[in-house]
């Protein structure tokens, strides 16, 4: 079997890619019987001499690979017919915009299997860029509170060479005396928490957060069933609310009444509460000044987030009274960083950390006969048409909805 590396298409340039050199040479090690092509780029983290000098063919040509391994969407011209693709899609939630892709795979009968859906047995997903996403989301959150108070500038993580760069910046600033809430229990929550406890910052407990005054900057980690409550006054169930939130509130307000900085690390499911609406916003108890929405959902769960910001301008304020967009600095804004491509700010570590993950849990399913089913659950689209699994798609694809 032949597994190709192939060079990412989308714009704006994304300098990520599922395997490093180094980890490439590891595959190779462990699975003699698989050959290994990497398609030239000249925008890859790593540079085709990098590939080359680790004994890998570089070429222009992957049409003799079997899988085509990439990390965003594949341009439609670009797709080669036949083959089994993995990257991430952005189809399986409907996504209007990626229609014409998913059309596409299946007309060129290409086996698609999407990142996102390269899951455990109960649901919990293997492969992602979660942690990467976490920690440039809480660094970036720190710069826009030193650019909007004047206390400190710390450089863009996009222009240092790795997360150890990006933790010698955060080494040289003096933080206020802050309370700061972080929402999520999955990889992206502890990808921020990383920077949190970099930086020394005291964790404490639900109840003291919500009830104490501190003298140094402390930080609270949120969960699910703290935020929202039963709406009938019983206790909650983080599982039960997973199948249905319908049945819950929103619990966020005491931590926004005792909030100056709001890290969302959360995953926000359909159906499932507004943490904060506009509403909210306005209150005269609403105290959160600054937001790093990692999680980025627009015009949903955390309203200040009104759209997306960019890498390379990913600072914006939102006027609660207004609901409008206005600059960071001034004093009526929260001050919002909601950049969604986040680890595209440290590709190096980002994709080697990728890899790691691919090279344990995807590759050997190729060579075990799939014996835990990973392959079979993420597979999207077989012979031409929506696998089982993914068949609620199939009005998606013929366009009516």
């Amino acid at each position: 079997m032949k597994f190709g590396i192939i060079r990412e298409r989308k714009n704006p340039p994304d300098r990520r890619v599922v395997f490093s050199p180094q980890k490439l040479q590891e595959f190779q090690q462990k699975f003699p019987e698989a050959t290994i092509a990497v398609e030239s780029s000249n925008i890859r983290v790593f540079s085709d001499t990098e590939y080359s000098n680790a004994g890998l063919e570089v070429t222009n040509d992957l049409s003799d690979c079997d899988v085509l391994l990439g990390v965003k969407e594949v341009p439609v011209d670009h797709l080669i017919p036949n083959k089994k693709y993995f990257f991430f899609s952005h189809t399986i939630k409907k996504q209007p915009y990626n229609r014409k892709l998913l059309q596409a795979i299946l007309e060129k009968n290409i086996d698609l299997l999407d990142h996102e859906t390269i899951i455990k047995e109960n649901g919990a997903r293997l492969i992602g860029f979660g942690r990467y996403a976490g920690l440039v989301g809480a660094y970036n959150g720190f710069r826009a509170i030193g650019l909007k108070e004047g206390l400190f500038e710390l450089p863009k993580a996009e222009s240092l060479a790795d997360l150890d760069a990006m933790k010698k910046e955060l080494d040289k600033i003096t933080l206020p005396n802050i309370k700061i809430a972080l929402s999520g229990s999955g990889k992206v929550a502890y990808g921020a928490k990383e920077i949190l406890d970099h930086l020394g910052i005291k964790q404490v407990s639900d109840a003291l957060y919500l009830t104490s005054k501190f003298t140094e900057p402390v930080y609270c980690l949120i969960d699910v069933m703290e935020y929202n409550r039963r709406i009938d006054g019983k206790v909650g169930n983080k599982f039960a609310f997973y199948k249905d939130p319908s049945g819950y509130e929103s619990n966020f307000m005491p931590y926004a009444k005792e909030t100056d900085f709001f890290i969302a690390g959360h995953f926000y499911g359909d159906g499932a509460p507004y943490l904060f609406t506009r509403e909210d916003a306005k209150k005269e108890e609403f105290n959160i000044k600054y937001v790093a929405d990692i999680s980025c959902d627009v015009d949903g769960p955390v309203a200040s987030t009104i759209r997306p910001s960019t890498i390379a301008d990913p600072i914006y304020g939102y006027d609660p009274i207004t609901e409008t967009e206005v600059d960071y600095k001034s004093d009526k804004a929260i001050t919002v960083m909601a950049v969604d491509n986040l680890p595209c700010e440290l590709p190096k570590d980002a994709s080697e950390g990728f890899g790691d993950m691919f090279l344990e849990h995807v590759i050997p399913a190729f060579y075990n006969n799939d014996k835990d089913g990973i392959l079979a659950r993420a597979q999207m689209t077989s012979n031409g048409k929506l696998t089982e699994r993914y068949a609620y798609l199939q009005d998606y694809v013929d366009g009516k909805e």
